[in-house]
């Protein structure tokens, strides 16, 4: 019985210190996969916080089991395609108060699905491609950027699962309609259909052209009636302005022997 007594106690102490020892390489391994100048803790999952690191761009080695991501307050300037890949635990991602100015295409990919929230506010975003927030499910916050408002960010907007709250806080600097530079877009929107414009324009330069085609042939037309009718009178009058022909005095006894 002692000797199971003892036999227990070690295997007790055994298990205890390699838990131990399991916990220190995880937070080794955690520690190690910290992103340079970011803190990194545990709390429902790794999270990560790079604000104000100076950072002038989005680190690539980011741990993949990633939970929420904080890149505020750096000077990064574009997110590039795919740059969140491996992150699909990644929920919560602060991209506010950077100079970002481009986001490719495929910039979400990997993380469209799981992220619940997404803050690019104060940047200086103009424009995005279309399908750059395709699938994303998350609440996004794009406000206090130098919108242009046109079709494309119209499609953007209506494809994001938040548009109305989105579309509300975004101001268009510029517009493709000069009345709508200083509007909320969601005005703009409601006022005119940013993707029928092209269409309407153009349907309007071809009623211009067959305006301007038609009056040509009509002016082309009247001017050839005045201008025969101009020679006709003119005809007439040199008819009318030649001598008679007089007849002959023989002429005139043939024609009464005649008779």
């Amino acid at each position: 019985m002692h000797l199971v007594d003892l036999w227990l106690t070690r295997s007790l102490s055994m298990c205890l210190l390699l838990q131990s020892f399991v916990l220190m390489i995880l937070c080794f391994h955690s520690a190690s996969m910290c992103p340079k100048g970011c803190l990194c803790s545990h709390s429902g999952g790794l999270n990560i916080s790079c604000s104000n690191a100076n950072l002038k761009e989005i680190p690539r080695d980011l741990p993949p089991e990633t939970v929420l991501l904080y890149l505020d307050s750096n000077q990064i300037t574009s997110i590039p395609n795919e740059i969140f890949k491996d992150l699909h635990q990644l929920r919560v991602l602060n991209l506010s108060k950077n100079g970002i100015e481009f986001i490719d295409e495929h910039a979400f990919k990997g993380v469209a699905e799981t992220l619940q929230t997404l803050d690019l506010s104060d940047n200086r975003i103009q424009s995005v491609h279309k399908n750059a927030f395709n699938n994303l499910k998350a609440r996004a916050r794009i406000a206090n950027n130098p919108w242009h408002c046109d079709c494309t960010l119209q499609q953007v907007l209506r494809s994001m699962a938040s548009n109305h709250e989105t579309a509300n806080n975004v101001i268009c600097k510029t517009s493709v309609l000069d009345e709508h530079a200083g509007r909320p877009f969601l005005n703009a929107a409601n006022d005119a259909d940013l993707c029928n414009l092209p269409k309407k324009t153009t349907d309007y330069a071809m009623l211009v052209t067959m305006f301007g085609w038609f009056t040509m042939v009509i002016s082309y037309v009247v001017y050839y009636v005045r201008q025969n009718q101009e020679d006709a009178r003119r005809h007439l009058e040199y008819l009318k302005s030649l001598p008679s022909r007089q007849k002959k005095p023989d002429e005139a006894d043939d024609i009464s022997t005649v008779v």
